[in-house]
């Protein structure tokens, strides 16, 4: 059992394998994590995403900031133009794999069945699972809506091309204060459900800053699924990475 989070699997954080019994715990230092295989089978992703044209997003954050939601206003919007697939991660359940193909997207759902996060291998079987789906065909976009936390996900990269992190205004500012690796590890910050800011105390300007501060190159959005805020910016954005992604075509 993984000591560091209580997901049920083994598997080493930071470099460490924790080792126990009825009696004690030892940490024990390893020359090589145990991540290397994670690591590896994501380099074969994302090879495998290049070579398909697929363009790879990762979406992480704690459970209910709404990136199911915003999944299924993204499908809305852009699925006239782009082929779009979504790789679906939760403990259990298919619930959010149905919203999705609901939208008008190809959708595997991946159950983890306690872990609490996304790693490559399970991605590379979903992935191959999709392109079933698609007979042999391969998405514009690939979503990978990974599993709601904020601790784990940020250790395992998975292949992706975008690393998206989510942060609610009902959740608090105090996110990237606390949960430092999930920002410095992505490219995109989108704090949803905007449209409660006058409801909640949560300093829009303060919160970039903190964010931005640990990652200067983040790119922020600021949106609401409710009433639209910020949304056709987040489209035109996803436009323009799979344009580049195509090769300017």
């Amino acid at each position: 059992m993984c000591d560091v989070c209580g997901c049920g699997h083994d598997h080493v954080h930071e470099n460490r394998a924790v080792v126990s019994d009825d009696s004690t715990r030892r940490v024990v230092e390893i020359k090589k994590s145990l991540l290397d295989e994670n690591e590896r089978i994501a380099e074969v992703n994302r090879k495998h995403f290049d070579e398909k044209g697929v363009l790879a997003v990762n979406l992480i954050s704690s459970p209910g900031s709404g990136k199911t939601t915003l999944l299924e206003k993204t499908i809305e919007a852009l699925k006239g133009e782009f082929k779009i697939g979504v790789l679906e991660g939760d403990i259990e359940t298919e619930r959010d794999a149905e919203r999705v193909r609901a939208k008008g997207a190809y959708a595997v759902q991946l159950t983890t069945g306690g872990a609490c996060h996304l790693e490559a291998p399970l991605v590379h079987k979903g992935f191959h699972a999709l392109e079933k789906q698609m007979n042999g065909g391969a998405p514009d976009i690939l979503f990978i809506e990974n599993v709601g936390n904020l601790v784990c996900p940020s250790s395992f990269y998975l292949g992706e091309h975008v690393r998206v992190v989510l942060v609610s205004v009902p959740e608090g500012p105090d996110k990237p204060a606390k949960y430092p690796k999930a920002f410095k590890t992505s490219n995109i910050f989108i704090i949803t459900k905007s449209d409660l800011i006058p409801y909640f105390d949560f300093d829009v300007e303060k919160v970039k800053r903190e964010a931005l501060s640990l990652n200067p190159n983040l790119k922020v959005f600021v949106l609401s699924a409710k009433t639209g805020e910020g949304l056709e910016e987040w489209f035109n954005y996803l436009k323009e990475l799979v344009r580049r992604k195509k090769g300017g075509k």
